[in-house]
């Protein structure tokens, strides 16, 4: 066998071969051309979306955490109004001269000139956890 095997293919080498040729070669450039600048197009718009929809997962994650954030107040918010409404209601009472007068002989053991009072063992120990308790909360 020979090394170089004959082709059967033989190049015409005339002015219309070479014009189709130049013309072949243009065309190719041309493809190879608007493929890359559709490749630059597609990159441009992947960083485009790529950006905005980080930017929509971070706005996402933030209105996440400022949700929470909202639960805890309401939360914190519906605490405070019911202790402001106990606080309320401990002033009306307090404004009574009688329970005033009551609290007072049943957590202080006071009492009128006419009445004797007679402690028993586990009213001491609760009327002392009352006095510790009320102090505690006044400071």
């Amino acid at each position: 066998m020979d090394k170089k095997e004959k082709s059967n293919v033989k190049v015409l080498d005339n002015e219309y071969a070479k014009k189709q040729y130049v013309k072949y070669a243009k065309q190719q450039r041309q493809v190879i051309f608007r493929r890359r600048r559709l490749l630059a197009i597609f990159v441009v718009a992947a960083v485009i979306f790529l950006s905005a929809g980080i930017s929509l997962l971070n706005d996402y994650l933030r209105l996440q955490s400022l949700e929470d954030y909202k639960e805890e107040t309401v939360a914190r918010q519906e605490e405070v109004s019911q202790q402001a409404d106990n606080l309320e209601e401990d002033v009306a009472l307090l404004q009574d001269e009688d329970y005033v007068a009551k609290m007072a002989r049943s957590r202080f053991l006071y009492s009128d000139d006419d009445e004797i009072v007679f402690p028993l063992p586990g009213d001491e120990a609760d009327a002392a956890d009352e006095n510790e308790g009320a102090t505690d909360s006044s400071d």
